[in-house]
């Protein structure tokens, strides 16, 4: 799923219900301008049970930063929310813990959100 004109503002929440597949490796859900420039790459990798985020400017991938807490089953349900400033992503994981990304490309507004992998889209919200 590529949406490619959404606006997604500095300070506003971003609310995504996704359901991974019953035999899913891993899904990933990528906010930025355009495919070529990516702000935050969030990478469940069940086969791993880690997070992995990065970042893609100008098509060149950046240091991956792992998480440890991995709060996702597959076939199961779940919701997490992300919100941004020009510094960093603040993302809240389903079990409410927390985890940070830094906005390595620095900007406020982005128009861009995808999502690929083993995983389907059960709702998202702008507010």
């Amino acid at each position: 799923m590529k949406v490619k004109d959404m606006s997604f503002k500095e300070g506003q929440e971003f609310k995504v219900r996704v359901r991974p597949d019953d035999n899913c490796n891993s899904f990933a859900l990528n906010i930025g301008h355009d495919p070529e420039n990516i702000a935050m790459h969030f990478n469940p990798r069940f086969d791993q049970n880690i997070i992995v985020c990065n970042s893609l400017s100008a098509g060149c991938w950046g240091e991956e930063q792992q998480e440890g807490s991995f709060p996702f089953a597959r076939g199961e349900e779940c919701k997490f929310y992300i919100n941004f400033n020009n510094e960093q992503f603040y993302i809240k994981l389903p079990d409410g813990t927390m985890m940070n990304f830094p906005n390595r490309l620095g900007e406020v507004k982005y128009k861009f959100f995808d999502v690929s992998g083993d995983a389907r889209i059960v709702g998202m919200k702008i507010k």
